[in-house]
């Protein structure tokens, strides 16, 4: 299945669109606007991933709409690895790296366009006033909430089966970026 997976600049494009606006939908000439792509490669694109089960379709006002299916068997995982992959999202974990030490760096909420306690968890020696700073400069819609906390405190905190903590290591939808651990999550 793999291998099917990326093999088009067209493929890329569309997995990007649909697994980073996964409520949304899309029809064939809109996706070829937004993507800069020939209608044909989107059409043969489209299907493939449709064969595959990552899409699925519906006609509304006689166009035909598509949507991501996130009940595709390996949706969290791709998600995750577009999301890694996300310019901005690079370019988001290296600013942070170099604000200090990071142990562990988890994303959700605003950053993968969903609901959640905190926004970012941070577990290292870092400055929290330099990434309150470094993170209001962030264009968002509203406020980033972000929860740091020192490796030990961390690690305590897994050990006790805090529900915070697990609730978020364990929804698949988010995403860690950094994890330097040596220890089961």
């Amino acid at each position: 299945m793999l291998k099917h997976l990326f093999t088009s600049k067209a493929r890329v494009k569309l997995l990007t669109i649909f697994l980073l606006r996964p409520d949304e939908e899309y029809f064939v000439r809109e996706l070829t606007r937004e993507l800069d792509e020939q209608i044909n490669s989107i059409r043969r694109e489209l299907d493939n991933l449709k064969k595959m089960g990552l899409l699925k379709s519906r006609a509304k006002n006689r166009h035909k709409y598509f949507a991501v299916n996130k009940n595709f068997v390996l949706y969290n995982e791709l998600r995750n690895i577009i999301i890694k992959a996300n310019p901005a999202n690079e370019a988001l974990v290296k600013s942070l790296s170099k604000m200090g030490n990071l142990d562990f760096l988890l994303l959700s909420g605003v950053f993968l366009q969903k609901e959640s306690a905190v926004d970012l968890l941070v577990v290292g020696d870092i400055d929290k006033t330099n990434l309150e700073k470094f993170l209001d400069t962030l264009e968002s819609a509203q406020p980033i909430k972000f929860s740091v906390l020192k490796k030990e405190d961390f690690e305590y905190r897994v050990k006790c089966r805090d529900q915070f903590i697990v609730d978020l290591i364990q929804d698949p939808a988010n995403v860690i970026a950094v994890n330097n651990l040596q220890m089961e999550l």
